[in-house]
């Protein structure tokens, strides 16, 4: 097994870009696999565009790897977000971790940008296709229902060969986008309880398809905070959680010590996760620095030691 963990970030909860490069430069230094970013155009809350967060952190760093966690290819042209993830890669000489899936039909993305909800499915699987051939292909013609090419191409390349390609989503559309054209399966808010199925059918399907999936490469996240279930910033976040998802958020974050974030680490490693991406539950620049070097110093080496 290859158990690995990043970090991840939706809001953008620091005090200024200062706070941000800080709290950046913590993981580089502390060894964090990856940093991964939530895609989200309107809303009130802070959040920082997940292909510009990309692009700088290509700049910005040296080591760690990067992805957007997860971006909707129902909303973007595959043509432009296959030039983009290349230049990136090319940039970064090799670290970005490209993920996409479909995005909410609730998404209030769609109405704004005024792109149709209907058919988004269509889209991304076509979008996906164009993806991954116009990485490694020198000519692409793709006659689809939404997207044409012809003769079309990209240089340069990324220097990935080949480019990794998570795709996120749990619908049995989403399991069959995994398996015809992705490298990795990334988890949204989900438990153990409820990714075990879906790695399950994406590992039989891409089996039928003769592309048989990575073990290493399902992916899943949780929040996770050194602290006490009564802070106000948990009781909160769990509210909010609750909220979003319909149904009491236990099982989707870990309070409390080692023990207990390990407690659930090992419940989605039994359900065939190889790959975390943690989000700490912080506000504040001091706050996401203390939590994220806690993880660094001791949550880190015990999802290390899973591998051995």
């Amino acid at each position: 097994m290859s158990i690995r963990a990043g970090i991840g970030i939706a809001n953008f909860t620091f005090d200024d870009a200062r706070g941000f490069w800080q709290w950046v430069d913590v993981c580089e230094a502390g060894g964090v696999d990856s940093i991964w970013q939530s895609d989200r155009i309107i809303g009130s809350d802070a959040n920082l565009d997940c292909m510009t967060v990309m692009a700088a952190l290509a700049g910005h760093t040296r080591r760690v790897k990067f992805g957007m966690n997860v971006a909707s290819l129902g909303l973007r042209d595959p043509v432009q977000m296959a030039k983009a993830c290349a230049s990136i890669d090319v940039l970064s000489e090799g670290r970005l971790l490209p993920a996409f899936g479909v995005g909410s039909a609730q998404s209030r993305d769609y109405a704004a940008t005024g792109t149709p909800t209907r058919g988004r499915g269509e889209r991304a699987m076509e979008g996906l296709e164009i993806l991954s051939r116009l990485w490694a292909e020198e000519a692409v013609t793709f006659e689809g229902k939404h997207y044409r090419l012809t003769d079309a191409s990209i240089a340069p390349k990324p220097v990935q060969k080949p480019m990794p390609l998570w795709v996120g989503g749990s619908a049995p559309q989403a399991v069959e986008r995994t398996a015809r054209w992705g490298t990795g399966w990334q988890a949204g808010i989900e438990s153990p309880d409820d990714v075990r199925p879906v790695i399950a059918a994406i590992k039989q399907r891409s089996a039928e398809l003769g592309r048989p999936a990575d073990p290493d490469h399902f992916g899943a996240g949780f929040g996770f905070r050194f602290g006490s279930p009564d802070e106000p910033i948990v009781v909160r976040y769990n509210a909010l959680l609750g909220k979003r998802l319909g149904r009491e958020a236990k099982g989707f974050t870990a309070v409390g010590d080692t023990d207990a974030m390990m407690a659930l680490a090992r419940a989605f490693v039994e359900a065939g996760v190889r790959k975390f991406i943690l989000r700490p539950i912080a506000s504040g620049t001091d706050d996401m620095v203390k939590q994220t070097r806690l993880m660094i110093d001791r949550l880190l080496p015990a999802i290390a030691a899973l591998n051995k």
